[in-house]
């Protein structure tokens, strides 16, 4: 090696190696705790699985999004369907897919053709059901105000503002 490349080369081990030690000390300083998924159920497996069976029946995922699994081939802006437990409760759910214009509960700026459809023709049970599962999706205290936020400007186009 020739004294030119032998000292390209040292400045070269000598820059990686700073960076090294810089990470190193870095990765030793600095504590983030993660918090974990901000999601969560409260619902028994066995509500759980029924109300799963009619999300599937009634294809909910083409719109919505729950436990990350959406159909990839729409882009439909509708909300995502965790933590919606923690902004809504049981009884209003049931008021929302019993009513034959959902709109008028919850006001769409998506197409007509995106917008919640109605699910008063479902059997009580069934709608009683979802409702019962919808509201025990939850999302931990930290993690609530970016729920609300990401509803908000889903449904309203608008920012959101505590």
């Amino acid at each position: 090696m020739k004294q030119g490349e032998k000292i390209v080369f040292l400045v070269i081990t000598i820059v990686v190696i700073g960076f090294m030690g810089r990470n190193l000390w870095r990765l030793n300083t600095i504590q983030e705790v993660d918090k974990g998924i901000p999601y969560y159920s409260t619902a028994p497996a066995t509500l759980e699985r029924a109300a799963m069976d009619v999300y599937r029946e009634q294809n909910c995922k083409s719109c919505h999004s729950l436990w990350t699994v959406r159909d990839l081939m729409k882009a439909v802006p509708a909300p995502i369907l965790d933590g919606i437990g923690s902004l809504r409760s049981e009884e209003w759910f049931y008021q929302y897919f019993s009513a034959t214009n959902p709109q008028a509960i919850l006001p769409s700026r998506l197409k007509k053709e995106y917008q919640m459809r109605s699910y008063a023709h479902l059997p009580e049970s069934e709608r009683r059901l979802l409702a019962r599962y919808m509201a025990s999706l939850k999302v931990q205290d930290w993690y609530l105000e970016e729920t609300r936020k990401a509803e908000r400007e889903v449904l309203t186009g608008q920012e959101y503002r505590p």
